[in-house]
Formats: structure tokens, C-alpha cells, sequence
């Protein structure tokens, strides 16, 4: 059995809409995860799974689709991948509020950087294995930086990724 956690993209904050933690732990369970647990409103869920990654992915997604009616993205890691993401975080000085990865479900690609707009003198991006590193040096809510390649994965400060990777450390 191994410990995942699964972050939908765009639930309680727009996007693809409100979904009930309750429901989301319900949705787990009847996939067949064990020791489901969620975290915050914002579509984040650890839990132990006999799945590889790729399954895990597909049954969520099937069952968020049913439910919301519209595909759902999910990315999911396995609960060391997680703590790895955040020992990897470049930018360990900085707020832990005010810097993101941004998962994705493959390779950031290599012209992603190239793609970045308006971004200001105190804002860094750095590339992970899925994940983009983003410091906002003035916070998110001020930022006018646009990444095009994160509207294919979904955001997370280090303090959730930091509480994400305690949970999945316990199931293992």
C-alpha cells in the first residue's frame, strides 16, 4: 500500500466549483483509498492506495468528473514525492505564504520560462522535476505574473505543501 496525496485543480476557488471536503473523502473511500483524510477547502487529500499513480489519477478524476459534471483536474505524488518537493523548494528564505510550486502532471516544458509575462523585480520562477517554484516577493494577491504553462496544474504555498507532506509521512 502506498501514501499519495491528490490536489484538485480550481475547487472552492472558481473554476470547476464547490465541492464539500466531506464529499471528496466520500469520493476516496468508494474508489477504494484507505485513511483518507483532507485538508483545508481547497481540494487537498492524503490517502494510502494498492494503485499505482496513473490509476489513482484516473479513478479521482472519473468520480470528481460525475460528480461535477466537467473534467476536474487532479495531480497527484506519492507522500515522498511530496516531502521531496518541499525539500526542494530553491527559495527556503523566502515567505513559506509567498512561495508556490506549481504541480503538474509531467515536465515543466523547457521553453516555460521563456513564456513568463509581466513579472516583476522581486518575483523568481525556478524549474522543478513537475513543479514550477514561484517566489512572490509582494505576495500572489499583488502579482501581475503570468505563467501559461500553470493553467495546466494547480498551486500550493510551502506552509500546505509542509502540512501535506507531515500527513502523507504519517501513513507510511
Amino acid at each position: 500500500m502506498s501514501a499519495y496525496v491528490a490536489l484538485l485543480r480550481a475547487v472552492n476557488v472558481g473554476g470547476t466549483g464547490k465541492l464539500e471536503m466531506s464529499e471528496l473523502t466520500a469520493m476516496c473511500e468508494a474508489a477504494g483509498f484507505e485513511t483518507v483524510k483532507t485538508y483545508i477547502a481547497s481540494g487537498n487529500v492524503v490517502f494510502s492506495a494498492d494503485l499505482g499513480e496513473a490509476q489513482v489519477r484516473k479513478a479521482l478524476e472519473e468520480r470528481l468528473e460525475a460528480y461535477a459534471g466537467k473534467p476536474v483536474g487532479v495531480v497527484v505524488r506519492t507522500a515522498r514525492e511530496m516531502a521531496e518537493v518541499l525539500k526542494a523548494n530553491p527559495f527556503p528564505d523566502a515567505k513559506p505564504n509567498y512561495t508556490v510550486a506549481i504541480f503538474l502532471n509531467g515536465q515543466p516544458a523547457d521553453d516555460t520560462l521563456d513564456t513568463l509575462r509581466n513579472r516583476a523585480e522581486n518575483e523568481e520562477v525556478r524549474l522543478g522535476r513537475r513543479e514550477i517554484y514561484v517566489s512572490y516577493g509582494s505576495g500572489m494577491g499583488r502579482s501581475k505574473l503570468v505563467i501559461p504553462a500553470a493553467k495546466q496544474g494547480t498551486a500550493r504555498n510551502m506552509n500546505t505543501i509542509a502540512k501535506l507532506a507531515e500527513m502523507g509521512a504519517a501513513l507510511t
